[in-house]
């Protein structure tokens, strides 16, 4: 297929950052990779794992000649990763992200770089890992990348963003990134802030060992965990920068809580068995969509 960008520079080398640099490689060879992450050690593996063509020692020399710039840093880190590649940047290039929210994000680069086209993104894929070693070439196949432009945003750099997103294997959607906010915290950032407390909670219990805890996790709280373990810089970030929208659905789902405990507490079990009946048709529409395995165990071995 054709390239869509000559040179991508990608700031920020951990399970995003390097998974791109590993997807252009394996799917768009055509396209030169750059890369820089703060971390030297970071920066040391990166270049052994072969994450981007070439490793740089700041961003300002990662962007040089770049015509898209893809920033994988936390959201709380966005505006001074975005100063620190300013002076290496030519006027072309279009700025993006991968950042979980997009309101402060887009302020936070539009304020950084305010004679560069932003366009941020989302791409809804990761794992629980983080760091130069969790990258792989096909984090992306199949899965969402949600792309937020301005609404007076040239609709050509939005195609041309698209593509190269498409050319990774990732599904394109466009969206208003406030609708993006809201509809991001249901469905990522409040089950991690659930999973975080629940976790939390049983590690607090003082008549439950922490051995106790770990050697009888059932399915539910071992899934629990695997989401708790998420890299705890970024999701401090996702929830101080998404805060308006993440308080809003905190404040619904601890409405719907408190009718599920009322429920319990009278005895109510019609009351728990059609809700229980509806969330389960979610489960069923997700898998319907691809997004999940109907295996058992979640296709696990």
């Amino acid at each position: 297929m054709s390239t869509p960008f000559h040179k991508v520079a990608i700031i920020g080398l951990g399970l995003l950052g390097g998974s791109i640099g590993l997807a252009i490689g394996e799917y768009l060879p055509g396209v030169a990779t750059t890369g820089y992450d703060r971390n030297r050690a970071t920066r040391r593996r990166a270049a052994e794992r072969g994450l981007v063509q070439t490793v740089a020692d700041s961003a300002e020399e990662a962007v040089a000649g770049a015509d898209l710039v893809i920033l994988c840093v936390p959201p709380g880190a966005m505006g001074e990763a975005a100063m620190d590649c300013a002076p290496g940047l030519s006027a072309e290039a279009i700025i993006s992200d991968v950042g979980s929210s997009k309101v402060a994000v887009a302020k936070a680069l539009a304020e950084a770089l305010p004679n560069h086209t932003v366009i941020p993104a989302h791409p809804v894929a990761g794992t629980e890992n983080s760091g130069p070693d969790a990258g792989f070439a096909s984090l992306f196949q199949g899965r969402w990348c949600i792309i937020t432009p301005a609404q007076d945003e040239d609709a050509a750099k939005v195609a041309r963003l698209s593509a190269l997103w498409e050319g990774i294997g990732a599904r394109v959607e466009i969206m208003d990134p406030a609708h993006h906010d809201r509809v991001l915290a249901v469905t990522s950032h409040l089950p991690h802030l659930i999973a975080y407390t629940i976790v939390g909670t049983a590690r607090d219990l003082e008549e439950v060992t922490e051995s106790e805890v770990i050697k009888y996790s059932a399915g539910g709280f071992r899934d629990f965990t695997r989401i708790a373990a998420s890299d705890p810089t970024m999701w401090r970030d996702v929830f101080l920068s998404n805060r308006t929208a993440v308080l809003e659905m905190l404040q619904r789902f601890t409405e719907d809580l408190t009718e599920l405990q009322k429920a319990i507490r009278k005895g109510d079990g019609e009351t728990l068995f059609d809700h229980f009946t509806r969330t389960r048709a979610i489960r069923r529409s997700i898998v319907e969509m691809g997004q999940d395995t109907a295996q058992a165990n979640f296709g696990r071995d």
